[in-house]
């Protein structure tokens, strides 16, 4: 495929590495030299500097040629027309990363789809939504769903209070073990690895499981976690997550905001009828405290300053909260966030790359998210008639050992996936894989 991709930005290179993984035909404009020399120094990717809003830049990288092209500047404005000024030289596809939520407005959308943008990408709506799903979620670091929820992965962090500490599953009840749920993968300190029957979870560990609304009572049994009701939520920070974050709890819990810009502040509380907002600063712990910080349950600190986040979710940590979610925008510091005891870690660089890399695929994928904590990504395939997975029972189709299929969507029934499960055409197959395999694995499903 031969991939244009304006903005060589911390989103836009994330982007890069992923898709060098790959035989992709990588072109990438910025009008930074820097930048550019940053992503060609270590990535198979030819680079053209400019600006991407220029018919002679896009000319210049044949963009009647690209089968898509992606804009994820800093700027909205370059995004939106570089995307239209590319289908109208000839992208067969087109993304534009967008910051305003007007633009998805169904009428709206239609406007820009007739203007020759294809999709239309805003990373902190999408985050506001994991946010607010993590809330309701209380047992899990990190959420999943496929098909409306028939099936779920879970990212849990075992502590001394789990039962398979030092066991594997058999061991802890040989007649249900991974009957309605299933450890997929497992990420130890720092290297994930996809798990054999028999090897045994330590402490420490990130688990990622596969589980059926029926397994997760003996999910969270065996994980050691409790699930709580969230009533009381604090949120650090009136960006554009944390507003959206607001007007998605408010209704339903006691929430209140920290912002320390004066002005911003009243036009927050004109905006969030359900919020209480507070003008102040959020690194000042005198404040958090006399504002109750002690008696939330959930603590989500948005502010856009990674150290901020991370040092407030580690005193709300220390003063009881239950719940503590932090935006870590610094790739360097999620291992060393989620390491030193927060829940867990918004990334909007990861929500971006998610959303783009599935049009990077086969029309097989339904769905594909990238994970905090590890550089793997969890799939969801629709199984094409002929496809090489229904030649056989899953262990004797020679499926990758980088890459496991977790469980399967059957009409309205789901199911977790072993060894002699027979996958038929049109079931959606959930499957977890490291990045040298995505593609291999794609090939058993088209």
């Amino acid at each position: 495929m031969r991939i244009i991709l304006a903005g060589a930005g911390e989103v836009g290179s994330h982007l890069i590495k992923m898709l060098s993984n790959e035989d992709h035909d990588i072109i990438v404009i910025d009008n930074d030299p820097v930048r550019l020399k940053s992503v060609s120094g270590s990535l198979d990717v030819m680079t053209i500097e400019g600006n991407a809003n220029s018919i002679n830049i896009l000319r210049e990288a044949k963009v009647s040629k690209a089968d898509l092209f992606i804009a994820v500047t800093y700027s909205e404005d370059v995004n939106i027309n570089s995307a239209i000024l590319s289908k109208k030289l000839g992208a067969k596809k087109t993304i534009a990363r967008i910051d305003n939520e007007e633009y998805l407005l169904p009428a709206n959308k239609e406007i820009f789809s007739t203007l020759g943008i294809d999709y239309m990408i805003y990373p902190e709506k999408i985050a506001a939504r994991e946010v607010a799903g993590l809330i309701a979620q209380t047992g899990s670091t990190e959420v999943v769903e496929f098909s409306g929820g028939k099936l779920q992965m879970y990212v849990i962090k075992l502590d001394e209070n789990a039962l398979i500490i030092d066991k594997s599953l058999k061991e802890i009840d040989p007649e249900k073990a991974n009957k309605e749920f299933r450890a997929v993968a497992v990420t130890r300190g720092g290297r994930t690895i996809i798990p054999s029957g028999d090897d045994k979870f330590k402490q420490g560990d990130l688990v990622y499981v596969i589980s059926s609304q029926a397994g997760m009572k003996d999910l969270f049994k065996y994980s050691g976690k409790q699930q709580f009701e969230v009533r009381n939520i604090m949120i650090l920070g009136g960006s554009r997550i944390g507003m959206k974050t607001a007007k998605a709890l408010g209704n339903q819990h006691y929430v209140k905001m920290i912002e320390i810009d004066r002005q911003k502040s009243y036009k927050l509380s004109n905006l969030l009828p359900n919020t209480l907002v507070i003008n102040g600063d959020g690194t000042n712990m005198e404040l958090l405290k006399n504002e109750g910080l002690e008696k939330m349950d959930a603590f989500i600190a948005v502010t856009g300053n990674s150290d901020t986040n991370i040092l407030s979710c580690l005193l709300a940590r220390h003063m009881g909260v239950k719940r503590t979610i932090a935006e870590v925008e610094n790739m360097d510091y999620i291992q060393l966030a989620e390491n030193i005891g927060i829940d867990t870690i918004i990334n909007k660089k990861l929500i971006t790359a998610s959303r783009i890399f599935r049009f990077t695929m086969s029309e097989e994928v339904s769905s594909l998210k990238c994970l905090t904590g590890t550089d793997a990504e969890v799939l969801e395939f629709v199984v094409r008639p002929g496809a090489k997975v229904l030649k056989a029972p899953l262990k004797d189709i020679d499926f990758p050992n980088e890459a496991i299929i977790g469980g399967v969507i059957r009409g309205k029934n789901s199911f977790i996936a072993y060894g002699d499960t027979l996958i038929k055409p049109y079931d959606r197959v959930v499957v977890f894989a490291l990045p040298s395999q995505i593609f291999t694995v794609g090939k058993f499903f088209n």
